[in-house]
């Protein structure tokens, strides 16, 4: 041991400032915070994208195109995972509930059966949409596919 790695022992040296403490501790009167301006006022924080009044980025880039606020969003399920959920579950009928119950879909979901894969056994399937792939393949099979509303 010798004077160059000396260090004060752990919890005795404070490593954050204290702030607004007199003007003998170095950061008194304005507390280190400068003198005037909005950075200086207490309750002070930054709006998320502002530049210092400068015109933000966000409402400086030219928007385009359009957004359909009726747009339907379906939750797409394909044959060969309807086909995976019969063997394991001996189905005869796949309904939009058990699909949920299966988390293949949300609870406000519309599902729509997608052509996917392959169907080996004859199932009657009910769901708020189908591709006509999936209604042929579903049909060869002697199935029967139903639209829910």
């Amino acid at each position: 041991m010798d004077l160059s790695n000396l260090k004060p022992a752990k919890g005795s040296v404070r490593t954050n400032k204290r702030l607004g403490r007199g003007e003998g501790s170095g950061s008194g009167g304005t507390a280190s915070r400068g003198h005037n301006g909005a950075k200086s006022r207490s309750g002070y924080s930054k709006k998320v994208g502002f530049e210092g009044g400068q015109m933000p980025l966000q409402r400086r880039v030219p928007k385009f195109g359009f957004k359909n606020p009726n747009r339907v969003v379906y939750s797409g399920i394909n044959l060969d995972t309807i086909q995976k959920l019969a063997d394991e579950n001996k189905l005869t009928a796949v309904t939009p509930d058990f699909l949920r119950e299966k988390s293949l879909a949300g609870k406000k979901d519309l599902i729509k059966i997608l052509g996917r894969g392959e169907l080996n056994s004859k199932l009657s399937v009910s769901a708020h949409a189908f591709s006509k792939t999936a209604v042929a393949a579903i049909e060869s099979k002697g199935g029967s596919v139903t639209i829910v509303e």
